[in-house]
């Protein structure tokens, strides 16, 4: 699925917001395989979250959240 914000191929905020909203699992799957890659994804990962988590229905958003910190706390820096 081309993504709205994912016109040159690279992860804005706007794109990760939009995988993560309206992805398919095969989208998801592409996003994890891309922060693999690149540790910074996390980052964008996080702050894109962070402005949903605060609605206890914002599931995916909490999922991507954990997500990340996990992956975190198992392989630090």
């Amino acid at each position: 699925m081309l993504h709205r914000h994912l016109n040159h191929q690279r992860f804005t905020l706007a794109a990760i917001d939009d995988v993560i909203s309206r992805g398919s699992w095969q989208d998801w799957a592409d996003l994890r395989h891309a922060i693999l890659g690149d540790r910074s994804l996390s980052d964008k990962i996080e702050r894109v979250c962070r402005a949903r988590v605060v609605d206890p229905y914002a599931q995916r958003y909490h999922f991507w959240m954990n997500y990340v910190r996990e992956r975190r706390a198992h392989n630090p820096a």
